[in-house]
């Protein structure tokens, strides 16, 4: 494999940045006060469709590509490849015992047995932990355009199985909730004690190979973005382009496959795809071309520890519910009290509520984010 030319390893204040933002909107939409109050684009979509939150997991893994290709594109040629896949491993381990942690607390420490037996398998961290350490695999054994060709034939291939291959004891090919082909394979796999919704889960096993190919995108922008056969600006708008073309092709592929989060559909990887090259061009046009960095710093601050802030975000709520607070004779829970006795009395509109807890939490791990950020405390899953 030969090593193209490529410019001297620079740090991209706009990938951090923009990975912040990525992590702030995650927080936000995460915590909002009640789930009967939301903003439609502050709510995943019914089953079909795509709004504001259904961006934000692409996007994360979008930014994976990316940063692998900046940590990796010397590494692979100087290091030796197991030593690569072998810490490649170790963080998805971790990545896997963090998402086992969330969903056994607190459950675990009064109900062991039913906790562990009802232990939820796939999530967020543990379709991040899987799809890193293949997309490493790949990385580093396969040249840039045998990547391209990965990519497109798991997105073919993957609209092939699921439109075309009969779902046992079902019947047909279909993309419904509960009988696509996905959620199947999912309750002969795991049981449907193990799963989200009990008959399909939103992170369904099968849907791990479209999932790589958003990182496979990200890899390709990476590429992209250090390129020095051309100038920043070109960079910028090659990136910039390829983002618009993806979406176009998303848009169109969606006519058939529908854009669907949870199966993680073709069109869907496409879709957000381009949106992520498009918002990744912007933010590295305006953060590191143009230099404007002040108003972006608390981004920077979430993006540098992604990870472990999202991790607390997922587990404090979960502390809170447990910590019960005295209030008009009857006693809730902390987390219940910030919302129903000190946040949503502000507002006349229950929406408007519902918000500033979303936006409560952000501001307050953003806070957490910005003094270890001060601190210069990284911490490296």
């Amino acid at each position: 494999m030969e090593k193209p030319q490529l410019i001297q390893n620079t740090r991209l204040f706009s990938l951090d940045i923009f990975r912040g933002i990525t992590i702030a909107t995650m927080i936000l939409v995460n915590n909002m006060g009640s789930h009967e109050y939301v903003y439609s684009q502050l709510a995943h979509s019914g089953w079909e469709g795509c709004t504001i939150t259904d961006l934000v997991f692409p996007f994360f893994l979008f930014i994976i590509g990316v940063s692998i290709f900046f940590a990796m594109d010397r590494k692979r040629f100087a290091t030796p490849h197991v030593e690569i896949i072998s810490s490649a491993a170790r963080r998805s381990i971790i990545m896997i015992s963090l998402s086992f942690i969330l969903f056994l607390f607190p459950q675990i420490f009064t109900s062991p047995v039913e906790a562990i037996l009802n232990l939820r398998i796939q999530g967020i961290l543990f379709r991040i932990a899987i799809v890193y350490f293949v997309s490493i695999i790949i990385f580093i054994k396969i040249n840039l355009k045998t990547q391209v060709i990965l990519g497109v034939v798991l997105l073919i291939g993957y609209w092939a199985i699921m439109s075309f291959i009969p779902v046992p004891g079902i019947g047909a090919a279909n993309y419904g909730k509960d009988t696509n082909l996905g959620a199947y394979l999912d309750r002969m796999l795991f049981g449907t004690s193990h799963l989200f919704n009990k008959t399909w889960d939103p992170q369904a096993l099968l849907g791990t190979l479209p999932s790589c190919v958003t990182v496979i995108i990200g890899i390709i922008s990476g590429y992209i973005l250090k390129n020095s056969h051309y100038n920043v600006s070109r960079r910028c708008f090659q990136l910039f382009v390829m983002g618009l073309i993806c979406i176009v092709f998303g848009l169109a592929w969606g006519r058939f496959f529908p854009i669907n989060k949870s199966l993680w559909t073709s069109s869907y990887v496409l879709y957000t795809g381009g949106l992520a090259c498009v918002g990744l061009s912007l933010s590295y046009y305006l953060i590191d071309i143009r230099g404007i960095r002040m108003p972006f710093f608390p981004f920077l601050a979430l993006g540098r520890n992604a990870i472990t802030i999202y991790f607390l975000s997922e587990l404090l709520p979960r502390i809170m519910n447990l910590i019960q607070v005295r209030k008009a004779g009857e006693s809730v829970d902390l987390r219940t009290f910030i919302y129903h006795y000190l946040l949503q009395p502000l507002f006349e509109s229950p929406y408007l509520g519902s918000l500033a807890n979303g936006v409560f939490y952000t501001l307050f791990f953003t806070a957490v984010a910005w003094w270890m950020f001060k601190k210069d405390i990284i911490i490296k899953i």
